[in-house]
């Protein structure tokens, strides 16, 4: 892959993981405050810590996410990326384009797919 495509990766990889941190970042400022002053009852202060439990859980994905962004930004440092980990073909840049993170051409990921929904 030329370096005027993996420049492009990189950037969309950046811009995925500054909009995670950032998200994160909102909601230890914003969400992840109960007063209990401005709860007036035991269901509203249950309403909100279920919400808030839902946030964590979300924020959860986005961690697992961030991971796959990282290991793909590597992958861009040390030249592996755009291969598929599993059969070392390239990743077609259509898929490339939609899912950057991803680190399976799409063959091998419908065989992923297939085994996981044969031992579900």
């Amino acid at each position: 892959m030329n370096k005027a495509k993996l420049k492009k990766y990189k950037q969309l990889l950046e811009e995925k993981r500054n909009e995670i941190v950032e998200r994160a970042r909102q909601t230890l400022d914003q969400d992840m405050t109960l007063d209990a002053d401005d709860l007036p009852d035991e269901m509203d202060l249950a309403s909100s810590e279920y919400l808030q439990s839902f946030t964590f859980r979300l924020r959860g994905r986005e961690k697992t996410f961030l991971e796959k962004i990282q290991k793909a930004l590597e992958r861009i440092e040390n030249g592996t990326f755009g291969d598929c980990e599993e059969c070392s073909e390239p990743i077609s840049e259509k898929r490339l384009d939609a899912r950057p993170e991803t680190t399976l051409c799409i063959r091998c990921k419908e065989d992923q797919e297939r085994v996981e929904r044969d031992f579900s």
